[in-house]
């Protein structure tokens, strides 16, 4: 089953994720040569009354470091599980996703720009009339992300992506200010954001605030939450969770 090959991709996503951690050093010392980072592992949570979403992914350097521009591979599955339709009895709809691809990054001080193409896959699985119903989508998808500090302070951050799987376009924008330094829990930005999405008759507006930057863990963190209007369902609220981990 489709969707069941994505399950299991997204549990072995995560078991690199652990397999592939750097041991700790003995008595805390750190290497003397330590090789330039070059992989960063990502993961989010997005929650609301009608859906839940969930993924992992990988991002690589090609050639050289993050530091540096050059050349990356990114790697994502994520799986949903979703209410059917607005009304009752809603039903249940269950999707995986994946995608894989290639592209080219350029980095001048803090600020790095990104730009991918490669492929995307969904299927899903939903319940019927007259059963169970399994749709798998294959598509291109072209994908690019933004991260800026314009002035002293603050920060901007924007991504977006145009798949061929029903026609979807997806972007959001968050700008951000500083926060005091003094809480000893990384560079803080608190900001708002506005995310939309697009797919033939669909569509989504996300108006909210954003976290970015906060440290716990070694992992870099991000929480936001607003409300979102969809063309099917009445308004309601929304939060997600993000955290990245370069090695």
């Amino acid at each position: 089953m489709a969707y069941g090959r994505v399950i299991a991709g997204a549990r072995l996503a995560a078991v690199a994720a652990v397999a592939f951690a750097p041991p700790a050093l003995a008595n805390g010392e750190e290497s003397e040569e330590r090789l330039p980072l070059s992989t960063v592992l990502f993961a989010s949570l997005e929650a609301g009354p009608a859906k839940t979403f969930a993924a992992i992914g990988m991002k690589k350097a090609l050639t050289g470091g993050l530091a540096d521009s050059g050349f990356r591979l990114m790697v994502k599955v994520g799986v949903s599980q979703e209410e059917t339709q607005a009304r009752r009895p809603h039903g249940t709809t269950y999707k995986g996703e994946a995608q894989s691809l290639l592209g080219y990054e350029w980095r001048i001080g803090s600020t790095f720009l990104a730009l991918y193409g490669g492929t995307d896959y969904e299927g899903e699985q939903h319940e019927a009339a007259a059963g169970s119903v399994l749709l798998n989508r294959y598509g291109a998808r072209l994908h690019g992300d933004l991260w800026m500090t314009p002035l002293t302070g603050t920060m901007l951050q924007a991504s977006f992506y145009v798949s061929t799987i029903n026609g979807r376009l997806w972007g959001r924008v968050a700008p951000g200010w500083l926060l005091p330094r003094d809480m000893g829990v990384g560079d803080l930005y608190l900001g708002p954001e506005i995310e939309a999405f697009r797919e033939r008759e669909y569509g989504k507006l996300r108006l909210g605030l954003h976290l970015t930057g906060l440290r716990l863990f070694g992992l870099s963190w991000r929480l936001s939450g607003g409300w979102q209007s969809t063309s099917d369902r009445p308004s309601e609220a929304y939060a997600t969770l993000g955290l990245h981990w370069q090695r």
